[in-house]
């Protein structure tokens, strides 16, 4: 199976035409900033892409030193900013208590060791350095888990981290005032098709255990005709369980996570 980096490279000349959930994402974890005051010299987009959340701050913060990083070189490639660096989150190439913001957008679902990830964010943010992000939690297309789940025992979809633990991975790491948000997006589709079109077209990595021979065409059908009983109004619905989170690196103390719930859209 393709890793995860050779799923974005290859869709890095597509990505932006079906990536429009992750743009509304990146616009509201970037609306985060208007209640929240950093320092603000220099940030690091970490996961930045082909550059949705890197625009926004860039039109926040036009002084700011903005730093693009990701491991898809084919990504970064297409985002405009003048300083990228290619490189992987569980071992971020910059010194120590040299960034004032690092922001996240839809980055960290894909990670395998997030409390290593907090540990590099951490380590590279300086003393009243900010860390926001958003990442998907486990409620995420739970039709299309729902509807292959009928259809046989095999992991078809990715599991993604709760909100909770994510909270408990930060203090574990010595950030302190974590604050965490939840919201649910819900996209409308003409066909389930459509759906795993935008999927395919950001290089999401939907299918994280396979068996050696492609799936069938019966069970993809039957997949499909799952899928349809959740149809209304003539649209099927795609859910995104979204997770927003903010924390600080202050002192070696540890505080209370702060949880709020967002109204469902």
């Amino acid at each position: 199976m393709p890793s995860v980096r050779d799923t974005f490279n290859k869709s890095a000349n597509r990505y932006n035409r079906h990536a429009l959930v992750q743009s509304e994402i990146a616009e509201r974890t970037e609306q985060k900033l208007d209640y929240i005051t950093p320092n603000t010299g220099t940030i690091l987009d970490l996961g930045s892409g082909t550059g949705l959340m890197t625009e926004k701050i860039v039109s926040r913060f036009p002084e700011s030193r903005i730093i693009c990083l990701d491991f898809a070189q084919k990504s970064l490639i297409k985002n405009n900013s003048s300083l990228k660096i290619c490189a992987d989150a569980n071992k971020i190439p910059l010194a120590d208590n040299s960034i004032d913001i690092v922001v996240s957008n839809l980055m960290m679902q894909w990670c395998t060791d997030l409390d290593n990830v907090f540990k590099e964010c951490y380590r590279v943010l300086n003393s009243d350095g900010l860390f926001l992000f958003s990442t998907f939690g486990p409620d995420t297309l739970k039709e299309l888990k729902k509807s292959w789940s009928v259809v046989d025992d095999k992991v078809h979809v990715n599991t993604f981290t709760d909100m909770h633990d994510i909270g408990d991975i930060l203090l574990d790491n010595y950030f302190q005032s974590p604050v965490m948000e939840m919201d649910t997006l819900k996209i409308q589709y003409q066909t389930v098709i459509d759906l795993l079109r935008d999927l395919k077209g950001i290089g999401a990595q939907t299918v994280v255990e396979r068996s050696k021979s492609l799936t069938g065409k019966d069970k993809f059908n039957a997949m499909i005709k799952m899928y349809e009983t959740y149809r209304m109004e003539n649209k099927i619905p795609a859910t995104y369980e979204v997770i927003y989170g903010h924390a600080w690196k202050k002192s070696n103390s540890l505080g209370a996570i702060e949880v709020n719930n967002m109204n469902t859209k």
